[in-house]
């Protein structure tokens, strides 16, 4: 066992005897030692209620004849940390989380290991950490949180607060119920409740054979999602006996399964960016355009939250990810699990409960998948859109450009009233390094909605979006502004010409107004000058590459 490095072996007696101060029995000392990192925080809802999830997933690994050993892992919440600087920290945090996984687990020689979480940047750390590290591995997501419900309604997290901000603003609804909304629309433990970044993230998780058969839907308040950690917890240690590796498990088949659920789901435009990360953890090629590819060859077949009506708690009713894989069982790759089945086999036991949150191929949501590529001159190297939330009237769309530097300028503009039907509102210097830490733009996209705009203007950055985004908005524009993209040199009245069917992006400038344009440009102050995020941005990559430190 890999722990034997630090408990057999005369030279270990120091070693053992810390061991046995932390309670460690003589017979416990022989069994595999299984590492829970957990995530748990009283200040993130997707998290609050890991605390009886740990002591189930202690209780399988006691079960399974191993000894578990807890350690903790931070987390932070991008809706807390929405719309102010706190957002610059969110994806950041990511490369931190994979290397405390790292760090922990190296250090002290664990045999396998568990990772319970739940929010955006916390599972895709921690698959990164999965892939570094390459020892037996199982992933808990803590699960969705129920819908809130208003007035016979039934509520979710970016529709009826962040949107609401700007109804409110218009004179829409009253103060009395803005307030009623935001008690009511999170109504306890859970990642948010539709398919936003967490969501999606978790779905893709069990995609990859990462997680047990239904751990991606099962509510976080359920005894279900209890019986999960428990049975991941046993899971944990078979593993580590049989000595089955991530790597073994996370092949491009495993990726491409990942991509293809992403698209059938209409998940996150977030996921490019972590699957692009956790490939480049695995030392894995994974271009932008294999996303594009994979988006038009599968249909779009479950309808959640920003662009549906849907709920998460409806997919799971609805048979949760087996019962997709069912329905996708020949377009998908017959990849094995940390359950030890195959794809196939999890396929072949699910049912569907309901045709119409899980539809048939022949009669899908849209022909596409949810997310598609966009090239031109003013994203060279890539931009992203989430095709599934945008009106068929808003497909294609020309305006002219609106400049802002920042996101809160943007979003000062967009409330003030000061945004026209048929402008591109332009957010610049908010990639991974010009951010720096490329921050989610749920604010201004919830705003140009909440106004009105959605069907009127459009949105585009080198910045990146909530998974509750929906509308016309364009992210991750590469390379970004802060790096002497093309994004940098548009000024207010150029014309904007977006193409989703067509994935252009571009603007009307000729190549020789560009090139004038770019030796005319002077180089941006970075924003921050010290500590985490200044050193963030030296070393980060472009977003078409992950994001990843390089």
């Amino acid at each position: 066992m890999r722990s034997d490095k630090v408990k057999k072996g005369l030279e270990r007696t120091g070693n053992r005897s810390l061991l046995y101060a932390t309670g460690l029995t003589k017979s416990q000392m022989n069994k595999p030692f299984i590492a829970i990192a957990s995530s748990f925080t009283d200040i993130i809802p997707g998290h609050i209620g890991m605390r009886r999830l740990e002591r189930s997933i202690e209780q399988g690994i006691c079960s399974g004849g191993g000894a578990p050993f807890l350690f903790g892992v931070p987390g932070i919440c991008d809706g807390i940390a929405m719309g102010h600087s706190g957002m610059k920290y969110s994806l950041a945090s990511r490369e931190l989380i994979a290397d405390m996984l790292e760090t922990i687990v190296r250090a002290h020689c664990f045999d396998g290991l568990v990772c319970l979480t739940n929010c955006d940047k916390i599972t895709p750390g921690m698959l990164m950490g999965i892939a570094r590290l390459n020892i037996p591995s199982i992933v808990v997501t803590a699960g969705p949180m129920l819908c809130g419900r208003y007035k016979g309604r039934r509520l979710s997290l970016v529709r009826d607060t962040f949107e609401a901000v700007a109804r409110f603003k218009k004179g829409e609804i009253s103060q009395d119920e803005l307030s009623n909304l935001e008690m009511q629309a999170c109504p306890g433990a859970g990642s948010c409740q539709g398919l936003y970044t967490a969501n999606t993230m978790s779905c893709l998780t069990e995609a990859m054979g990462m997680s047990l058969p239904g751990c991606a839907t099962s509510l976080a308040v359920s005894a279900e999602k209890e019986r999960i950690a428990f049975m991941s917890g046993e899971r944990a240690v078979a593993l580590a006996r049989q000595n089955i590796l991530p790597r073994t498990i996370l092949r491009k088949a495993a990726i491409d399964n990942a991509i293809a659920v992403d698209m059938a789901l209409g998940g996150s435009t977030n996921t490019v960016l972590h699957l692009s990360a956790l490939a480049h953890e695995l030392e894995m090629k994974l271009p932008l355009d294999a996303f594009d590819k994979i988006s038009k060859e599968t249909p779009h077949l479950v309808n959640l939250r920003p662009g549906g009506e849907y709920f998460m708690e409806d997919l799971d009713a609805a048979g949760g990810i087996p019962a997709l894989f069912r329905r996708m069982r020949n377009r998908l790759n017959n990849i094995t699990t940390v359950s030890g089945k195959y794809i196939s086999q999890i396929a072949a036991s699910a049912q569907i409960y309901d045709e119409n949150v899980i539809r048939r191929l022949n009669n899908p949501y849209h022909q596409e998948g949810g997310i598609a590529i966009l090239k031109g001159n003013l994203a060279p190297a890539g931009a992203v859109v989430k095709q599934s939330a945008v009106s068929k009237k808003m497909q294609r769309f020309s305006g002219q450009a609106r400049c802002f530097d920042s996101e809160e300028n943007a979003m000062h503009a967009i409330l003030g009233g000061k945004i026209k039907r048929g402008e591109v509102i332009v957010i610049r210097y908010e990639g991974p390094k010009g951010g720096p830490g490329m921050r989610e733009m749920l604010s201004p996209t919830s705003a140009v909605v909440g106004m009105g705009l959605s069907e009127s203007v459009a949105l585009i950055t080198d910045g990146r979006f909530s998974g509750g985004t929906r509308g016309p908005c364009i992210g991750h524009i590469s390379p970004e502004a802060q790096g002497g993209g093309p994004l940098a040199i548009v000024k207010d009245g150029d014309q904007i010409m977006i193409d989703i069917p067509g994935r252009k992006l571009k603007v009307k400038l000729s190549q020789r107004e560009i090139k004038e344009r770019q030796a005319e440009l002077r180089s941006h102050r970075p924003k921050i000058k010290e500590g985490y995020l200044a050193r963030y941005a030296q070393l980060v990559s472009s977003a078409s590459e992950g994001a990843v430190f390089k």
